[in-house]
């Protein structure tokens, strides 16, 4: 340290950097030592030598660390010598305590005393290296609360004489030293707070937002760790200290850190991950409610910033809120935190936004606090639908870079993950369960209604049951909700009035929409059948079906019938079970005489594509609902109706065929109620769920008959089966396969070029097909319909090489591919297994 205190004044000088780095090293090999007396135990016959060994060793690192301030005399040079210090003086460890503030004060006394520079920015880090030393006076050993007290007398001098030279006043370093002393002493061993008070008091003048800031969060340094690295009451002094330290910097300068709030908020933040002991934390927390008593909108906005979710630091400074006194207006509070939830969790640029969240999270955490409980209720209906809302809003969104690590989690072990849709869900059952709806949220719970809720297809479906549930609980503030919901119709993108329109549906059911103009109730929900979003169709429709209960509503509702139906082509199968379900309840209270057949008709029309769904219940569902509307159809038949129930024959042929037996059922009754109505006389073996695997003679039996009775729809069957033939489900593609290769031969001379080549594309795609039956059965097919076309002499076209005709070519292939079925060496069995080899090698 002596040789590099002589090189300090060699050039070219050293960097901030290589300065603090430089600092840090010397600083560290000295204050670890241990102390003075553990030395001189170990060894006693050099105790003497040690002491002068240990004065030199301290006495040459304070001439290197005044040598370096030489070296580099500006504020920037003084805070990188400064700054190493810092850790040391909180140190559990009294003699490193003192080996740190006797530093500080001695660099403070060179600085005094040379004072090269004039700080027009102010001294540097003031607030820090005040703070530190303020929390030394109240240390358990006297002499360091002693010489912290000369330090910060000597950092006011410094400060004053500043002053004074900026106000060109003449000053005598010495004598404003001794002023200073006599004005901020003496030290009070008894009571070392008086001086902590006296010293934030006077210092007033040179503390600006950033140093008030600094200060705060250095106070909180001093609860980390403090009763178990120190020993109960030195633990408890220092504690005392910082919560002297902290209120009073509040009392009296809170209002210069409004700027600063956020900053404040974060630093108490990561300072709470130290502090376990309650009482500290306690002192810890205190700034949050001195502060939300007079800058509640600040202090709430940067509550809002803290990482998600929430962990128990952030969660006990969202309650400090209202837990500690003075606390902050609980109404307004509320309302902050409702206008939150009301913003969009994506921002007009696309970025995502964490503040709707944070909103939610924070009221999860003010709910468990009994006495926000009463004044909550006051704003209910609008915290309810603003979460309802912003579920639907968060379903597939992400916040990345925000999640909180878990203090709990193993190294290896991956961190949950955080959906933030089920956090919004969660916030909004407690909402329900601190409001008293305990039935209403069990009803969801065995619905599953919650699970709903957070997904983006099932949503509205979600909101629906939770209204339902209010309505048969009978919910205290329905009425409210629902004069609240009127205007939310119309407000909003797409999702805000889905979610709202969910739940006003619903609230239909109440006594009290007799109140409501009907441009507000059944003139929206007529409005909603044109809507572009067919889930809002699906809803209005159910809107309606609900309004059609009331009698002096029935008519108009039954007029809509048509619109209503209308409005279901091209929707989601599971929409239009739900909305059939709906529309059924207001054809059972119809008379049948008086409506109108084409309104079932079309009814039909929405159902029959939807046979093919892959949602087994969807499929289902609509080949159940499709024969209970055929049961109301009543003869004469119009040719509409004729036609349209034609058009179901093959779908439930070939659905019949699947393999499942719940929606085969269904498909036999649908068959058998579409044939009484028709009168149609088709093969007993029709009915039958047997599978055409072994049982050819029965499809072309079928086939025989459909040809021979509705000649002019062949091709539609030929056209369904196609279609059907590119279902993804092997069992359909199986059972299409099979129904083409029976129904061509018997289309005889009407079958054209153009369809023979359609036929003959498909069959040849479905040989390579991935499922081997499929093979197969493609290859039989071919084979009946190359059989039928000798058999038949139908014209193909011309250098088809499906087929080769010996008297166009006059010559036969060597190619046994080319041969009549008969003339074949190998069997379509074998000729199939090789081509579906093929396409797996592929």
């Amino acid at each position: 340290m002596e040789t590099l205190t002589q090189l300090s004044y060699i050039q070219p000088t050293l960097g901030v950097q290589e300065r603090s780095e430089l600092v840090n090293t010397c600083v560290r090999s000295v204050f670890s030592l241990p102390s003075v007396q553990a030395m001189q135990e170990k060894d006693e016959a050099k105790a003497e030598d040690i002491q002068t060994l240990y004065h030199q060793t301290l006495n040459a690192l304070q001439t290197l660390l005044n040598a370096l301030f030489i070296e580099d005399p500006t504020p920037a040079g003084l805070k990188s010598i400064l700054e190493p210090l810092g850790p040391w003086m909180n140190s559990g460890k009294a003699h490193e305590r003192a080996r740190a503030v006797n530093s500080n004060v001695s660099v403070l006394n060179h600085t005094l005393l040379t004072l090269p520079f004039f700080m027009s920015s102010g001294f540097p880090a003031l607030g820090l290296l005040l703070g530190r030393l303020i929390l030394r006076i109240g240390d358990p050993d006297e002499e360091i609360g002693r010489e912290a007290l000369d330090g910060i007398i000597i950092l006011y001098t410094i400060l004053e004489f500043q002053k004074r030279a900026r106000d060109k006043e003449e000053a005598n370093k010495k004598e404003l030293y001794e002023s200073n002393k006599r004005f901020l002493g003496p030290y009070n061993p008894v009571s070392p707070c008086q001086n902590i008070l006296r010293v934030i008091a006077e210092f007033g003048d040179f503390l600006g937002p950033q140093q008030v800031k600094d200060l705060l969060l250095t106070a909180l340094e001093g609860l980390k760790g403090g009763s178990e690295a120190q020993g109960k009451d030195s633990g408890e002094m220092l504690q005392l200290a910082s919560e002297v330290t902290l209120s009073s910097v509040l009392e009296w300068y809170r209002h210069r850190v409004l700027d600063v709030i956020p900053e404040i908020m974060q630093g108490i933040y990561v300072q709470l991950s130290h502090i376990q002991e309650p009482r500290a934390r306690e002192v810890a927390l205190l700034p949050v409610s001195l502060l939300a008593s007079s800058f509640m909108t600040e202090v709430v906005v940067a509550l809002l910033m803290c990482p998600l979710p929430l962990d128990s630091n952030g969660a006990e400074m969202w309650r400090q809120l209202i837990l500690r006194k003075p606390s902050c207006d609980v109404r307004d509070l509320l309302d902050l935190l409702l206008t939150s939830l009301k913003e969009k969790p994506v921002t007009k640029k696309g970025r995502a936004s964490i503040v709707p969240l944070a909103a939610a999270s924070g009221l999860c955490e003010l709910l468990s606090v009994n006495s926000c409980v009463g004044r909550v209720r006051r704003i209910y209906p609008q915290l309810l639908l603003a979460l309802l809302i912003q579920v639907h809003y968060h379903i597939g969104l992400n916040l990345p870079g925000r999640v909180a690590p878990r203090k709990d989690a193993k190294k290896d072990e991956q961190p949950p993950v955080f959906v933030p849709v089920r956090w919004v869900v969660k916030v909004v059952k407690t909402l329900l369960l601190k409001m008293g709806c305990s039935y209403e949220a069990t009803f969801l719970e065995d619905q599953g209604g919650w699970e709903l809720m957070g997904q983006a297809e099932n949503h509205h479906r979600g909101v629906s049951l939770l209204a339902r549930a209010m309505v048969r609980y009978s919910c205290q503030e329905l009425c409210r909700i629902l004069y609240l919901l009127i205007p939310l119709l119309e407000r909003g993108d797409e999702k805000h009035k889905i979610t709202a329109t969910a739940f006003f549906v619903e609230l239909l059911q109440m006594e009290q929409v007799r109140r409501i103009p009907e441009e507000y109730s059944l003139g929206r929900m007529a409005e909603g059948l044109d809507h572009r979003d067919p889930i809002m169709k699906v809803l209005c429709i159910r809107g309606l079906v609900i309004l059609a209960h009331r009698a002096e509503k029935t008519a108009k509702v039954q007029a809509l019938l048509p619109s209503m139906v209308k409005g279901l082509k091209s929707v989601d199968g599971m929409l239009v079970v739900e909305a059939v379900h709906d529309l059924n309840t207001i054809f059972k209270g119809q008379d049948r005489k008086r409506t109108d057949s084409s309104v079932y008709v079309e009814m039909l029309q929405v159902l029959l594509p939807h046979f093919s769904d892959s949602r087994e219940d969807v499929r289902f569902s609509c080949i159940s609902l499709y024969g209970k509307v055929v049961q109301k159809l009543r003869s004469p038949c119009t040719q509409a109706m004729e036609e349209q129930l034609i058009n179901t024959l093959v779908p439930l042929l070939l659905i019949m065929q699947e393999g499942n037996a719940k929606v085969s059922q269904k498909c036999v009754k649908t068959l058998f109620r579409c044939s009484c109505l028709m009168a149609w006389e088709l093969p007993k073996r029709a009915y039958s769920r047997k599978h055409w695997d072994n049982r050819p003679r029965t499809v072309a039996k079928i086939c025989k008959y459909l040809v021979n009775t509705h000649q002019d729809s062949i091709f539609t069957f030929l056209s369904q089966s196609l279609d059907y033939a590119k279902n993804p489900r092997a069992s359909l593609r199986k059972s299409s396969v099979m129904f083409i290769g029976s129904l061509v031969p018997c289309m005889e001379s009407i079958m054209t070029e153009d369809h023979l080549n359609e036929v003959k594309a498909a069959l040849e795609t479905l040989r390579h097909d991935l499922e081997a039956s499929v093979c197969i059965y493609a290859a039989q097919a071919q084979d009946h319909i190359l059989a039928s076309c000798w058999r038949n002499s139908w014209p193909l076209p011309h250098g088809d090489t499906w087929v080769c005709d010996p008297a166009t070519t006059h010559h036969w292939s060597p190619s046994c591919e080319n041969l009549p079925t008969t003339h074949q060496r190998c069997s379509w069995v074998m000729q199939a297994l090789r081509s579906w080899k093929m396409s797996l090698k592929q």
